[in-house]
């Protein structure tokens, strides 16, 4: 699924927290943004939580 990508996030984390997302990263032969995206997907997944659009496209018979 591809998603337009037109929005910049700024983090700061401690340095086990950046190793952690890179080892992740490496181990599913990711990028660092690319891994952050998954586990944030996965996360709304497990939760239950979607965006208004997606919460549009529901009430519309979509996704």
């Amino acid at each position: 699924m591809s998603r337009l990508k037109d929005e910049t996030l700024s983090i700061r984390t401690s340095a086990e927290i950046k190793q952690l997302i890179r080892s992740a990263a490496e181990r599913e032969r990711r990028s660092v943004a690319s891994m952050i995206e998954i586990l944030v997907l996965e996360y709304a997944r497990a939760h239950g939580l979607k965006t208004n659009c997606q919460r549009d496209e529901s009430d519309k018979g979509g996704v």
